[in-house]
Order: C-alpha cells, then structure tokens, then sequence
C-alpha cells in the first residue's frame, strides 16, 4: 500500500480559540495531506483510542482513571498547560491509539506515520508540557505485550529533551532512549535517556546533521531494535516560537531523510510520530509538520 498514514478527527481538542497550544494543526496537517494528494481521500488509518489496559502500561493507574474520568487534580492540569477536559482526554487516549496502530503498521509495511503523537514529557506518574499520555512509551509496551516486538529504540529529534520518555524506561534495557534537544530549553530538570545530545543555542543545518550522523549508524548497530519509533518535532525550526535552535525546511527534509534511510537502510520498521511545533501560523506549521510525511512517502 501507499504510506500508510494514521489520523483521527479527535487529534483536534476542544480548547480555548487563544490558548497558546496551537490545536488547529492536527486537522490542518491531515487537510494539507489530501490537498497535496500524499494521502487520497478515504485513505488514512483512523486509529481505535488507546484502552486503559494499554494506558497503564506506562502510566500510574490512578493518573489514567483520572484522565479518563476528567478528574485531574489542578496541580497536574498546570503542569499539562491544557483544561483538562473530556476533549483533551480522549483526544490524548486517540492519539496514544494512533501510535500504537502506527507501531503495527510499520512493523507490517516497513514504515508509518501518525498526524499527532510524539508526547515525550508525560511520566508515569502525570502528564507535563502539552502532553497528557506519554504515546510512545504506551505504544512501545502494546507491541511488547502483543508480543510483536521485544527491543524499541527511540529517536527523539523534537527540540525539547524526552525527560518522560527517559524516566518511563530508565530501569528497561530493552528500550534504548536516544534525545538531540535544545541544551538550555524546556524541561529545566532533565530526566537522562540513554543518550542525550543537548545542542547550543541557534544551532544551524550543517552542524546539526553532523552531530546526527555521528551517532545514528552507531545507535543502530549497537542496539539493533526490533522496531524505531521517530518523534519527528518541527520546533528545532528557527521561526519556531518554543524552539532555539535555527534549522530550516531543508534542514527539516534533511534530517527527516537521514534517519529514514538509516533506519530503513538496516531493513529496520520505522514508526513516525508528528512531535513539537509552536507557529501560530496554522497552514505554514501544518505544512512543516507534514515534512516527515513527504519523505517518508519515498520510502514506502
């Protein structure tokens, strides 16, 4: 098939219309998909929410009934940045769906893409930063207990470090957590994955893709995964508002590129979640988001 491509309506959560998140992005990256025609009408994967089951595979069960019932404590609501409403929640169970159904799909056709996911602040214990359940994590865990995968690697290329990520598998080996982030951004207290790359303020291209390519073929190698999943965040951009450091599109593209081939290079499957970006210019950022997609639609 095409690339296979995952997204669902409720990727758009009922917010504020001036809340500093910009929501409106999911649907305008799936609108812009169909416009450009990387995926055809009727063509994308519309995931089934993320059960309990699966959300307490990586989260506090007291946090997921929380969530699930709208019932989270003021404090924790805070620290997420979002109301934490019935919208929000179902919107965090759908899109840990999609990462999950993504996983599978790529473990099928070789490479996969959601239109949202890529929550890395979210620890076991509460979410954080924009990011009620930690999809990555959970979906990691589904596909271990469906028993299609025993080794995931991690590649976290969005702007911000994956200190949720790094906390939920600090004590598995069989998870190998792998972050390239702003040095001085977002978390202030980061949480060690595996390997961290924190990266000096207004960073450009060719520096950037040097300090990716020094380790990714190594990374691969020496952990030899059953399956990659990739937070492919745009904030890295240089007219991103959260971001600091200063790539452009093409360095986007090329980024994107490198680890696709890389991880498809090694015949590895390769699971693509959206990620950071903070534009308020809806139709540029979804564009950018769609980045990842475009590539990957030359590997499928």
């Amino acid at each position: 098939m095409k690339l296979p491509v995952v997204h669902h309506p409720a990727f758009t959560a009922d917010i504020p219309s001036n809340h500093r998140f910009p929501m409106l992005k999911f649907k305008g990256v799936a609108d812009t998909l169909l416009a450009d025609g990387i995926v055809l009408p009727g063509g994308f994967v519309e995931p089934a929410p993320a059960t309990r089951e699966q959300l307490i595979g990586a989260h506090d069960e007291t946090y997921v009934d929380q969530v699930l019932s709208a019932t989270v404590p003021d404090k924790v609501a805070r620290e997420i940045g979002f109301p934490m409403t019935h919208s929000v929640g179902f919107r965090g169970q759908c899109a840990t769906g999609g990462s999950i159904e993504t996983g599978r799909l790529a473990l099928r056709h070789g490479i996969a893409c959601n239109t949202a996911g890529g929550s890395h602040h979210a620890r076991r214990l509460h979410g954080a930063g924009f990011c009620v359940f930690n999809d990555v994590a959970v979906a990691v865990r589904a596909l271990q207990a469906e028993g299609l995968i025993r080794r995931a690697l991690v590649v976290d290329l969005d702007v911000h470090q994956g200190d949720g990520t790094a906390e939920i598998f600090r004590e598995d080996p069989s998870v190998f957590t792998f972050s390239m982030h702003s040095e001085k951004n977002y978390p202030v207290r980061k949480v060690p994955s595996d390997l961290d790359i924190p990266l000096p303020d207004n960073m450009e291209d060719g520096p950037y893709l040097e300090a990716l390519d020094e380790v990714l073929e190594a990374m691969l190698r020496t952990f030899d995964p059953d399956i990659v999943f990739y937070n492919a965040g745009v904030d890295p951009h240089m007219d991103d508002r959260l971001g600091r450091l200063a790539l452009t599109d093409a360095g986007l593209y090329e980024r994107d590129a490198r680890v696709m081939a890389s991880v498809r290079g090694r015949g590895l499957p390769l699971a693509c979640v959206l990620g950071g970006g903070y534009s308020q210019d809806i139709p540029v950022l979804a564009r950018r988001h769609t980045i990842v997609h475009r590539v990957a639609s030359g590997f499928a």
